[in-house]
């Protein structure tokens, strides 16, 4: 049986964690940059040890206003003080509930700026250093932010979207497009599976790239993330395909 994570980004203002969690492995939650605070973070990080889901930090540009899709123009030393700032919120909870932390992801505009730009991904990594030893970065494959982190001897895993199209250089299509996302919970399964099978992902426009992907995600905030993650769960199972 092959085993694989499929993680979701939670404590987002979606109202839906408790819906999600029993088809996830692991999570990541909102820690005060795009969305949340202590009370969100706490509901999240409890319905999470719940559902023997392993808790995850997302932090973001400081940017509620545009959930944390749009680059800031701030410094980077503004943007590393707001990071560690996240990052120690989270922690704080986590002592405050008994919680390991296993994991980092970046959010949004965060993560795609880090996945290109060099030195952005170093500035990352200074930032997230306090709280990155003994845990797993969640990383895009072949991404300035896998080969920095991997140079500083921080432990990853490649993540790849099942309800996100790509282009051929293995960006995201920007959520500008109108094809960007994929909802139908078929054609998410139908994504991730070939990723599983192949080691490559069909494009936007139809070739076929190579990936390495440990762990799949499904946003939250899609409007049907509930019958996205239940079905491909379902389906998973049905090809001998474990979620753990």
């Amino acid at each position: 049986m092959i085993t694989i994570d499929v993680n979701c980004d939670v404590g987002e203002g979606m109202e839906n964690e408790h819906l999600i969690m029993p088809f996830i492995s692991s999570c990541n939650i909102a820690c005060g940059g795009h969305f949340g605070n202590e009370t969100t973070i706490d509901e999240t990080i409890q319905l999470a040890k719940v559902n023997h889901v392993k808790i995850g930090v997302h932090p973001s540009f400081p940017d509620t206003e545009n959930f944390g899709r749009k680059i800031l123009d701030i410094s980077p030393l503004e943007l590393q003080q707001s990071i560690e700032s996240q990052l120690d919120l989270f922690a704080s909870r986590l002592k405050k509930s008994n919680s390991k932390l296993h994991h980092i992801k970046a959010h949004g505009a965060l993560y795609n700026l880090i996945a290109k730009d060099k030195q952005a991904a170093k500035q990352f990594i200074k930032s997230i250093e306090k709280h990155a030893s003994n845990v797993f970065l969640y990383v895009p494959y072949n991404s300035e932010i896998a080969k920095e982190a991997i140079q500083q001897n921080i432990n990853i895993k490649y993540e790849a979207f099942g309800d996100r199209n790509y282009n051929v250089d293995l960006s995201l299509v920007s959520r500008d497009n109108e094809n960007a996302l994929i909802t139908n919970p078929i054609e998410v399964f139908n994504h991730i599976f070939y990723m599983i099978q192949h080691k490559k992902v069909i494009t936007l426009t139809k070739e076929e790239i190579s990936i390495k992907a440990n762990t799949f995600c499904v946003h939250g905030d899609t409007v049907n993330a509930f019958e996205i993650v239940k079905e491909v769960s379902m389906l998973l199972k049905a090809q001998n395909i474990q979620i753990a």
